[in-house]
């Protein structure tokens, strides 16, 4: 909890205490306290905090809110609240200034918890699953995975910061009608490179990727496959070519600063008999019934619009019977909660994967699915739509080839995956304060230089000020900037709570921004030396917390630029 936290739940509960005191008195008559908000006024020169008490108690008591206000001051305890005066605003408000002192615990708090400041406890230690990318291993990984990926490694941090165990999971669709046409795919490339005339079969994938694949093959291993059994051919190509495309998945999410506790495969799902266990549990429950010879989930009682096909005709399981199997798996490992992030055209898939682990016995509501919507490339003002590398879409290869992983990352995340992402390739290359990753990045970087400088004056100080030397930082700037810090901690729990990133990267915008302002109107470097000594450590407390937050974001913290 943030002090600023503690000193809102104490005046909260002196209030709270002040209307009883104020009843018992006779001061006041009410049935029941009504509910009450004590908030920042959107104004400065309104205070720290305000409240609406006294309006929202006018009912019961039969006064007017001034009247009740007045009756509330007096009553109103300040021991422990930092409270410095109380003020009657409007039709009733009560405005509180705190005492500035306040914000002086919060360098002491930074400085002696390092990394670990901003930590919350809220999730106590409950075991989270965050399962993002899962690109189908047929091609390369593109926009759309880049924004999952930073979204989703993003998020297990956020969790992890705000007390959650927390795993996070690849799983490969290396299983299923798509690695059939795959293997087609891939057959035809190696023959067509072997100087056979074959078509390409149709829903094939297209990749130049997948041409480059089968050159490579061919230069390790040349026609040895040409004149074999289809069967055997095709099951050599498809073994080869996903060690080689999940090889570069992993190298290029690793690029991206992202690394998963598990890679989970959906054949081992089939191979293990959980699909076809996970049919027969369902089954039983009285959730599946048999059509035409194939078996349905009944999903309409779920909500979904029709029932859907889990086995096939022919006896072979659907993707979604895979997927079933594969949730149920994951509450088998013990996870309490699961995170899934998926596309935006995968919202009809939601509703009857909740109800699947519903009729499985799982609390629905334990499963969260949260939905991206689209990325969109702009360079020198025009979408970017074609890629030589895929044949359809811009890789995220070339995306970090392009602008490194620290500008990928930042500009995915500073928007609600609800909302579809602009990439704009030019601004995420500029060395300039309208690049929001470059602007936070310079800002640490600037901090940086001024401890150095300060070292190199003689100046290095490394202790924590005394309250005295604290309470120096009184300046507009300077008591912003401490409040902005003072607020890590309650950003980080309820950016945790709404499962929202983006927060965060909106958080250390404005943390920087802050800082600048500091910057550009006092001097750090002063003659005075306690004064030299807060503000020393005013820096180093910053420095801290912009590197905490672009940790969690997965963007550096550079100490030059």
């Amino acid at each position: 909890m943030s002090i600023y936290e503690e000193i809102t739940e104490k005046v909260l509960a002196n209030l709270t205490q002040a209307a009883q005191s104020a009843q018992t008195a006779g001061e006041l008559s009410f049935e029941s306290l009504p509910n009450f908000v004590l908030e920042e006024p959107r104004e400065k020169q309104h205070g720290d905090l305000a409240t609406n008490l006294a309006m929202v108690l006018a009912k019961q008591a039969h006064k007017p809110p001034r009247e009740i206000a007045e009756i509330l001051i007096k009553n109103l305890s300040t021991e422990g609240t930092w409270i410095k005066s109380s003020e009657i605003a409007g039709p009733g408000f009560i405005n509180f200034k705190l005492d500035t002192a306040w914000l002086t615990g919060v360098i002491p708090q930074i400085l002696n918890q390092g990394a670990d400041y901003g930590k919350v406890n809220d999730g106590q230690g409950e075991k989270v699953q965050v399962e993002f990318v899962s690109a189908n291993p047929t091609g390369l990984l593109h926009m759309g995975n880049a924004r999952g990926a930073a979204l989703g490694d993003s998020l297990a941090s956020l969790l992890s910061m705000a007390g959650y165990e927390v795993s996070r999971e690849f799983y490969i669709n290396d299983a299923g009608n798509q690695i059939h046409n795959f293997a087609l795919s891939l057959e035809a490339r190696y023959l067509q490179q072997l100087g056979r005339d074959v078509p390409f079969p149709e829903g094939g994938y297209h990749g130049e990727d997948l041409i480059d694949t089968v050159k490579g093959l061919i230069a390790k291993v040349g026609d040895k496959y040409l004149n074999v059994e289809e069967e055997l051919r095709r099951e050599f190509l498809v073994r080869y070519a996903l060690d080689e495309k999940l090889t570069n998945i992993r190298e290029t999410l690793t690029d991206m600063g992202v690394h998963y506790d598990v890679w989970f495969s959906e054949q081992s799902l089939h191979d293990s008999g959980a699909v076809k266990k996970a049919m027969e549990d369902l089954e039983k429950k009285g959730y599946i019934y048999e059509k035409e010879g194939a078996l349905w989930l009944k999903s309409t009682l779920f909500g979904d619009e029709k029932d859907e096909v889990v086995v096939r005709g022919n006896g072979t399981p659907t993707y979604f019977a895979a997927d079933i199997a594969y949730h149920q798996n994951k509450f088998e490992r013990g996870f309490n909660r699961v995170i899934n992030i998926w596309g935006a055209d995968h919202h009809g898939h939601v509703a009857r994967m909740k109800g699947a682990m519903s009729a499985m016995g799982y609390d629905p509501e334990n499963l969260e699915v949260i939905l991206m919507q689209l990325v969109r490339l702009i360079q020198d003002g025009e979408v970017v739509r074609m890629s030589k590398r895929s044949g359809k879409y811009i890789t995220l290869r070339e995306l970090l080839d392009e602008v490194g992983k620290d500008a990928a990352r930042f500009f995915f995340l500073m928007r609600d995956p609800d909302s579809t992402v602009e990439f704009d390739l030019d601004l995420a290359k500029s060395e300039s304060s309208d690049n929001p990753v470059y602007y936070v990045q310079y800002a640490h970087a600037r901090m940086c230089s001024i401890l150095r400088q300060a070292e190199e004056l003689g100046y290095q100080y490394t202790g924590i000020p005394s309250q005295e030397e604290l309470l120096l930082l009184d300046s507009t700037e300077e008591r912003e900037l401490l409040k902005k810090l003072a607020e890590l901690p309650s950003e980080i729990s309820v950016a945790a709570r709404l499962r929202e990133p983006h927060r965060m990267a909106r958080y250390v915008l404005d943390l920087a921004s802050l800082f600048h302002s500091f910057y550009n109107s006092q001097r750090v470097l002063v003659e005075d030396e306690n004064l030299r000594k807060a503000r020393l450590a005013l820096i180093r407390s910053t420095k801290q917390v912009v590197a905490n937050v672009l940790g969690i974001l997965g963007v550096t913290a550079p100490e030059r630029m």
